[in-house]
């Protein structure tokens, strides 16, 4: 399942990635329902510090004061709650399931943002249905008019899970570390999005470099190959500088930024 199917279940987080876009037969009837910014965090490689990097925008998003909704979509290795120290009953597996509602699996976590959990260890949740991925955005879309931010953390990868969910986002960051395998997948992954999405702009986030310019000559590096085989606009994501050193325990519901540009 693909969002830019016009075959699918019109939702307004399709509408208002259309609308973003410039698309015809994006919806305008209703401010309240075009407001909320709707950003994928995804990554071609595991290991790169997504979920935290994910944990640490929707607090920072919370501390300017706005209303933060986080989707953890990676549905088979969902860890984001355990990341946030919570310990929700229900998950995303009981919605697909048709056992519980979105609703009744919401949980609060730091600085009063609201955690969609995923669910650890099932399998056949990495491969949805169609009809599930729909079930999923539908429900999405009523809590989407009571926000400002909905962040998506995907899984890592290539797979349609990913996919769809990154292309459901106005806004795509593409987390990668300076590791030769992480660069790599990380062309990958835009290169899908590319030929396969038709998406126009990523943003790169240069995550664990040990100083600027390493992270730098990475987004050389996924610059030139993009630039010539791509048509792809690559921009750096915004700074966000993490003092690993007072970075409190996450169990504490206590995350300190040193500073989010």
């Amino acid at each position: 399942m693909s969002v830019k199917d016009p075959s699918n279940k019109v939702i307004s987080l399709s509408r208002r990635r259309d609308q973003k876009s410039g698309k015809p037969g994006a919806s305008s009837n209703s401010k309240r329902r075009d407001r909320a910014r709707v950003i994928a965090i995804t990554s071609g490689k595991g290991g790169v510090g997504k979920t935290n990097i994910v944990a640490n925008l929707g607090y920072a998003f919370t501390r300017m004061g706005k209303k933060v909704l986080i989707l953890d979509a990676d549905l088979g290795l969902g860890n984001l709650d355990v990341l946030l120290g919570l310990a929700p009953r229900f998950n995303l597996s009981h919605v697909i399931m048709d056992e519980k509602t979105i609703d009744d699996i919401l949980v609060e976590g730091p600085g009063k943002m609201k955690i969609l959990p995923a669910s650890s260890g099932i399998q056949e949740l990495t491969n949805l249905t169609r009809e599930q991925k729909i079930n999923i955005l539908t429900q999405l879309d009523h809590l989407i008019n009571d926000i400002d931010i909905l962040l998506i953390d995907t899984a890592a990868g290539i797979s349609p899970n990913v996919m769809d969910f990154n292309a459901t986002a106005q806004e795509i960051v593409v987390v990668v570390s300076p590791e030769p395998t992480s660069i790599t997948d990380a062309y990958a992954l835009m290169k899908v999005l590319s030929l396969k999405y038709s998406e126009k702009i990523c943003k790169l986030l240069v995550n664990r470099t040990a100083r600027p310019e390493e992270g730098r000559e990475v987004f050389r590096q996924l610059h030139l190959v993009t630039d010539r085989f791509l048509d792809l606009n690559r921009e750096p994501a915004h700074k966000l500088k993490i003092d690993q050193n007072k970075l409190q325990n996450c169990r504490s519901n206590i995350l300190n930024l040193v500073n989010v540009l």
